[in-house]
């Protein structure tokens, strides 16, 4: 069974899938010209907003207006960077996930695997409704309202009159076309981090399946130490590696958070952007809300694994099974913790925290703006 599907089709119409599905040197090359030309897009509609920001803007008004988008861009300019630098990386995950000691060997192991994956393509894919939903009310809203009159969607500096009947309808669908894809990483990146955390979850599962086969058969304990060491190991892999784009995440969405509820409660000229605007906002709070969630939940799942041990037979065991528990007892006694660069940790807690340091900017922004 091939380990997140879905995903890696998402990853692959962004630019950032795996090499190893295109076969021959023509497809390779290709595909590298694909790449190139979706990391050209986001990154020129990101620069045209950054110097629109640094050499125009001269109001709190137009800030806002140009920071929460150029915000999202940003950060799916890093998250495309981190796929394509890790595309090795997240080929040996997923070997590890394919093969032993993380493979199941039985038909129970099998249903786990194939519940979790489950579990793993409906988030996937009402996240991606979600966020291109969000992208598809801001072009229609656009459409509705600027298109007419001569406006892009977004702010920009550009180094030409983009005014002419000729260039304006090109450098409109650049926007459009530049924040959709842009939107498309955030679902890929999000979803394959998600998708580890979850399988993660899965393979504590199984452990905890192999346990209980131990009671008749105390030489799996052997295997089971082993693979609950790799569990460990695997956690760390994929928290090294991801946590710089997690911890931006984290900064961002706050930001975001911040300067959508300012965006809210402007009373003028807004008012045919509130749909809009509202589901940016649940698009960024579902973005951070998956993470804290599922690193959650392999925090909790890590530590019943210690509970679910006491509660196996253990006293019948013979003394070199009862140490190889002891060891894995010991080793679920801290949890694995996910963190973003070392300083938040993504729980439920770290969400509660931001929506709370989100309304504290809000706050200090009003009160700058009303003084």
């Amino acid at each position: 069974m091939f380990i997140l599907a879905f995903t890696f089709k998402i990853l692959t119409i962004c630019g950032c899938g795996l090499l190893d599905s295109w076969v021959t040197p023509f497809k390779r090359l290709v595909y590298h010209m694909y790449t190139i030309f979706v990391l050209l897009l986001i990154h020129t509609f990101m620069l045209s907003q950054l110097v629109d920001l640094i050499m125009v803007v001269d109001n709190s008004d137009e800030f806002t207006d140009n920071f929460y988008v150029l915000l999202a861009m940003v950060v799916s300019c890093c998250k495309m960077l981190a796929l394509l630098m890790n595309r090795s990386n997240i080929e040996m995950l997923i070997e590890t996930l394919t093969s032993k000691p993380f493979q199941p060997v039985e038909p129970d192991e099998v249903k786990i695997r194939q519940k979790f994956e489950k579990l793993i393509q409906s988030n996937t894919l009402h996240y991606t409704i979600l966020v291109e939903t969000t992208c598809l009310s801001v072009a229609v809203t656009s459409l509705l309202t600027e298109f007419g009159k001569g406006n892009l969607t977004f702010r920009a500096w550009l180094p030409f009159d983009y005014s002419s009947p000729l260039l304006f309808p090109f450098v409109y669908a650049h926007q459009l076309i530049s924040f959709t894809i842009g939107s498309v990483h955030h679902v890929a990146c999000d979803s394959l981090i998600c998708g580890f955390l979850v399988h993660i979850c899965c393979q504590i599962e199984i452990l905890e399946h192999r346990l209980r086969k131990s009671a008749n058969n105390p030489n799996i304990l052997r295997e089971c130490v082993l693979q609950h060491n790799h569990i460990f190991k695997f956690a760390r892999i994929v928290n090294e590696k991801f946590r710089v784009t997690i911890f931006i995440q984290f900064i961002v969405s706050t930001l975001v958070m911040c300067f959508n509820l300012y965006q809210f409660t402007k009373s003028t000229a807004l008012r045919t952007k509130y749909m809009q605007l509202l589901m940016y906002t649940c698009s960024m709070l579902s973005q951070i809300f998956f993470y804290c969630w599922y690193g959650n939940e392999v925090k909790l799942k890590s530590r019943q694994l210690m509970n679910n041990v006491f509660e196996m037979e253990w006293f019948k065991f013979n003394e070199d099974a009862q140490k190889a528990l002891l060891m894995i007892v010991r080793r679920a006694a801290v949890p694995i913790e996910f963190t973003s660069a070392c300083v938040i940790s993504m729980n439920l807690d770290s969400f509660v925290g931001i929506l709370k340091t989100s309304y504290s900017a809000y706050n200090i922004l009003q009160q700058t703006q009303g003084s």
